[in-house]
């Protein structure tokens, strides 16, 4: 009579040949869950947004140098958040930059850089290559059934509740501002409370 749904969202990968095979390897999504096991190394982290900066700031309290790769020459970061990376004096800048790939047989041991105004390639040696150029929600199988942001969110309204009544969200599938376990855990536990109470008015 009520459905929660939990499907959370997917980070968005860069695509390279050797990413997948190497994630969990020295490829990670998240520097709050990896951080602390790449302590004394140099880092890469990839993207030009708030979470980008949030994640290679974070990262200097373990790594001796992070370098932030972008494809543009500015970033897309709110100022405070590029103020805080530009100031922090383990953090270096690669712009106009991709991964072309990950290197490394067992464990990531470099990215080898393109800079897409010279087309040059360069190996950047480092332990560890965190990806953060967004998440997307898993909600495909809801288009066209429940309200969503732009980005595909689904959007919720007094606690869990969503377009359609008796229809709970909960966690990454409805934040795209937190996206921690904890947080999604509270979220689980407000959904089962909803739920609970829409059952027990009957209106189901």
């Amino acid at each position: 009579k009520t459905v929660i749904i939990a499907t959370g969202a997917s980070a968005i990968q860069i695509g390279v040949k050797n990413e997948a095979r190497l994630t969990g390897h020295g490829v990670s999504t998240c520097a709050t869950c990896d951080g602390f096991f790449f302590k004394g190394k140099e880092l890469i982290v990839v993207g030009g947004g708030d979470s980008a900066m949030e994640e290679a700031t974070f990262l200097t309290k373990f790594a001796s140098k992070v370098s932030i790769v972008h494809r543009r020459d500015k970033l897309r970061a709110s100022k405070i958040m590029q103020d805080r990376a530009v100031k922090n004096e383990k953090i270096t800048f690669a712009w106009n930059s991709v991964v072309d790939d990950i290197l490394g047989h067992d464990v990531v041991t470099g990215a080898r850089l393109k800079n897409l105004v010279t087309g040059k390639t360069t190996d950047l040696p480092c332990a560890g290559v965190f990806v953060a150029i967004g998440h997307r929600p898993n909600t495909t199988l809801f288009v066209g059934q429940l309200e969503m942001d732009a980005k595909g969110y689904l959007i919720t309204n007094h606690g869990t509740t969503t377009s359609i009544p008796g229809v709970f969200a909960a966690g990454d599938v409805q934040d795209s501002v937190y996206r921690q376990a904890v947080t999604a855990a509270g979220s689980g536990c407000m959904a089962a409370i909803d739920a609970e109470h829409f059952l027990e008015a009957g209106e189901g």
